[in-house]
């Protein structure tokens, strides 16, 4: 089997995608699998008919990779790959579109505002979030706590996205639940050294602290659990995912978002929970790939 790594990219969070990539094929070369390694730009389309591949995994993050549109193609081609849907990539990249499903099923979500131009009257109080609704790993996120930061943030958003989301500022514990189709795995606490889990903490060693398990209640825990795979499945969401939450004070988890194609770097979360549970970085990746399949194909 010849398994395509494809990786790289044209998102702003390409660099990111190269480390998540090189490591998934490392991994699966370990294991004896013939890797072609993937490296895109914009020929992406070109690159992956010219390769011949039977399998895809996607190692993209962020759009033009987790957002759908890669997964269309490979639809099209035909060939099998890891990870959500089409339907279900386009509306995890979305934090609008995510937060309105999640709503629908009774999750509890921070409450939020669609700010389409600038002169749009503002209705949620300082302190509060501006966010760029479809970019990852907290690019466009910003806290804001009065006018003129306000401003300042939705400016910046606006140059990312024709709309942003406003919400509302919940202070409380970080959590994160990793997920791969019925396994969920054990919640993080994620405690950044400083701020928030921002870009910076995220991808810098030594910046953010990571609690396995979680420093609340058991209950706690089997609930947040609970909430992440009923957010999982509200999205129908498959192969590996992660939702990110916050607890205030040990009774209320807020859902915040979905990743549809988690980091596979040194220090991302979906492999510190595996390897909690005793699933090896090598394991993880070939489980991950295992599931890879066509979502949209005719029956019959």
């Amino acid at each position: 089997m010849r398994v395509g790594v494809i990786y790289g990219g044209i998102s702003k969070e390409r660099d990111i995608s190269i480390k998540t990539g090189t490591a998934i094929s490392n991994a699966l070369k370990t294991k004896g699998y013939d890797v072609v390694e993937l490296l895109v730009g914009e020929n992406m389309a070109e690159d992956i008919i010219k390769a011949k591949i039977d399998v895809a995994f996607i190692a993209l993050h962020g759009r033009y990779g987790e957002d759908g549109t890669v997964q269309g193609l490979l639809e099209l081609l035909k060939i099998p790959y890891t990870g959500a849907s089409v339907l279900s990539s386009a509306i995890g990249i979305d934090k609008i579109m995510t937060k309105i499903i999640w709503q629908y099923h009774n999750i509890l979500t921070p409450e939020f505002q669609i700010i389409r131009d600038t002169k749009d009257k503002r209705n949620i109080d300082f302190p509060l979030v501006v966010k760029s609704p479809r970019e990852g790993s907290t690019i466009g996120v910003y806290i804001v706590k009065n006018e003129e930061e306000y401003e300042n943030a939705l400016k910046e958003a606006f140059r990312l996205d024709n709309e942003v989301l406003l919400e509302e500022f919940v202070k409380g514990i970080e959590i994160t639940v990793s997920v791969i189709d019925d396994l969920v795995l054990t919640p993080i606490e994620i405690r950044p050294k400083k701020g928030f889990y921002d870009f910076h903490s995220k991808y810098t060693k030594g910046e953010t602290e990571y609690i396995i398990p979680p420093q609340c209640s058991e209950k706690m825990i089997e609930k947040i659990k609970e909430i992440a795979y009923k957010a999982y499945k509200a999205i129908k969401c498959s192969g590996a995912a992660r939702v990110d939450f916050i607890v205030v004070d040990d009774s209320n988890p807020y859902a915040l978002e979905i990743n549809t194609i988690p980091g596979m770097t040194e220090t991302s979360l979906l492999p510190k929970a595996a390897q909690y549970q005793g699933i090896s970085f090598p394991d993880l990746v070939e489980i991950i790939l295992k599931k890879a399949r066509l979502h949209n194909s005719y029956k019959g």
